[in-house]
């Protein structure tokens, strides 16, 4: 495999020998300042650049070295704390005083401590109850940023002839603006239920949850005529895992550790435009 080592700030050429030593490599290619590809590198030497890289503020990944971008057909995306920096949620809730309880919520759910993603997410909405509609669009225009390198990666993976879906447990007024403002091909979330311009407190239809998220991946796969292991999947909550296991390459961004376990890849500390940087 190619080991593929990225960062935000130049690599010095101090890390050149031990992480050829760490990789078993025949041979090291600077790219440019942040970017190493080691080739013939040991898959099996994981753990050993796994704890350097986590030192040192590296991201790593074993990539196939015949891999091309264009051998894929679909990227899909989690939404809040992947292609956005936010907790949609969580701001939401602070609106009506009670993102601290939100947030502690949230954060058990995407770390895997709540098992019942449905279940979180109803405690989460309910508190919202009675909460004036335009709140949501606060949080959009005040709030909401894309995450590092979000716009290039996406360029990139157009130009290489991907579609891209933005599947989130989030909520569908941020999504569909999401998805008009990025060009995105498909986006799939759930509904808050408003009447007379306030937040009832529920959500309408089912719930976007892992085992929704994982079907969406595999339908939206069917749909463009492309196997599932043609797909990239990111994410950084446990609620993004059946997806992940989906999909043929599968990236951990900013993730809670139960996603950086289970990923192909995960950023750390670069943007999201890492993944073109891959192939």
């Amino acid at each position: 495999m190619n080991l593929v080592i990225q960062s935000l700030a130049p690599i010095s050429d101090s890390h050149l020998r031990p992480l050829a030593a760490l990789a078993r490599s025949r041979e090291t290619r600077r790219a440019d300042d942040t970017l190493l590809r080691l080739l013939d590198a040991d898959p099996l030497q994981r753990p050993d650049i796994d704890a350097y890289c986590g030192a040192h503020a590296l991201d790593y990944a074993y990539i196939a070295p015949d891999a091309k971008l264009a051998d894929f057909g679909l990227v899909a995306m989690d939404m809040d704390s992947t292609l956005i920096t936010i907790e949609c949620i969580d701001e939401i809730a602070d609106f009506c005083g009670l993102k601290a309880e939100v947030a502690a919520i949230t954060e058990a759910s995407m770390r895997g401590e709540i098992k019942d993603f449905n279940e979180s997410l109803t405690r989460r909405v309910a508190l919202l109850k009675g909460l004036d509609a335009s709140a949501l669009e606060r949080v959009y225009e005040e709030r909401l940023r894309l995450s590092p390198g979000a716009e290039r990666m996406l360029e990139g993976a157009r130009a290489a002839g991907l579609k891209t879906l933005l599947v989130s447990g989030g909520f569908t007024f941020f999504t569909e603006r999401l998805k008009a403002r990025l060009g995105l091909d498909y986006a799939r979330a759930n509904t808050l239920e408003i009447v007379d311009g306030k937040l009832t407190g529920k959500v309408v239809g089912d719930i976007v949850n892992a085992e929704e998220k994982a079907r969406t991946l595999v339908e939206t796969c069917a749909k463009i005529g492309i196997d599932p292991k043609r797909a990239i999947a990111m994410g950084d909550g446990s609620n993004d895992l059946k997806m992940m296991a989906e999909a043929g390459l599968s990236v951990a961004f900013r993730a809670k550790p139960v996603v950086r376990q289970s990923a192909s890849v995960a950023f750390n500390f670069v943007g999201l435009d890492g993944l073109l940087r891959l192939f």
